[in-house]
């Protein structure tokens, strides 16, 4: 087998997830529109879903496919890709302020999860029982952030309905839906399997290919999405967006893919990913201060930046 075929598989693969996961939040954003549910909801939801289902199914199919690696590996590198590298660049173009719901809940959960997950790691096994406690955790978490912003509503601080010209009828929508969900299918079918063969071809463990390229191309949306919204000058993309998006990856995707098929492997290579992992969420919440400034400057991004590249080299160095 040459080395081309695993490349084209594991690109296809990533071309599909995008424009899978793109179309998913599409069509799903449509029908809320004949239903007229607030922005917060298709937030929690449907966009949620959308932008985490690249993730979630590659998990599930290497986990099904007996690529554990690349099923924990794919979630712990998205985690620091998406403080590191996506928090970091758009921040770098767009300096940010940070609400006080992020540092005294967001943060705290997040790191919560962190610790969560290496304790279920520790017996080389993510089981059902876990996973269930995962999804548990998850739903208590959305809860919670649909009530709060409900509470915001009341003092006249939410998100208003959404009201927005309709583009698709609901039966094309459910349309676009199928056939995104089609596509990130075989995207996710693509990717695990071009990681695969290009692990064993050149020699490098399943580990670093879903730490890094397979990370990077399930966040690919959140990166796109967040330099686009910062050379526009766009605030509406915040820090605690981001931190959601790795308790999601925790609770929903390693909780959803454990339950379907608990995860078996060696904890052991994972370690220094995982201090890495907690490491950056140290220095996260370490940008938030003085906590009175509420703001995150470009240098603090830099630095994060610059700490994802040494991470990355170090990675491939040491396999």
């Amino acid at each position: 087998m040459t080395i081309i075929i695993p490349i084209i598989k594991l690109l296809g693969g990533i071309v599909l997830l995008l424009l899978g996961g793109k179309y998913l939040v599409k069509g799903g954003v449509e029908i809320t529109k004949y239903f007229n549910i607030s922005k917060l909801v298709v937030g929690m939801t449907v966009v949620a879903l959308g932008t985490s289902a690249p993730e979630l199914l590659v998990s599930l199919q290497a986990a099904i496919k007996g690529s554990p690696e690349i099923a924990l590996g794919n979630v712990i590198g998205s985690n620091i890709a998406n403080i590191a590298l996506v928090l970091a660049a758009t921040i770098i173009i767009l300096p940010m302020t940070v609400k006080k719901q992020t540092i005294v809940i967001d943060w705290p959960i997040m790191a919560f999860a962190f610790i969560l997950l290496i304790v279920f790691m520790l017996d080389d096994k993510l089981s059902f029982v876990e996973g269930s406690i995962f999804v548990v955790l998850l739903i208590a978490y959305v809860w919670g952030e649909i009530k709060y912003s409900l509470n915001q509503n009341k003092n006249g601080n939410g998100d208003e309905k959404v009201e927005e010209k309709k583009l698709f009828s609901i039966p094309v929508a459910i349309l676009v839906i199928v056939v995104a969900s089609v596509g990130l299918a075989y995207g996710a079918n693509f990717l695990v399997d071009g990681a695969s063969e290009l692990a064993r071809l050149i020699n490098i463990s399943e580990r670093v290919i879903s730490i890094s390229i397979v990370a990077i191309g399930t966040s690919l949306p959140e990166l796109t999405a967040s330099i686009i919204a910062a050379t526009k000058k766009e605030t509406d993309i915040s820090v605690g967006n981001i931190i959601g998006s790795n308790i999601f990856n925790i609770f929903a995707i390693l909780g959803a893919t454990a339950m379907v098929h608990p995860i078996e492997f060696d904890h052991k290579p994972f370690m220094i990913d995982l201090i890495w992992m907690s490491g950056i969420g140290i220095a996260i919440f370490l940008a938030f201060l003085p906590m009175k400034k509420k703001f995150i400057n470009r240098s603090k991004g830099v630095i994060l930046l610059v700490g994802y590249l040494v991470y990355m080299t170090i990675l491939f160095i040491k396999g």
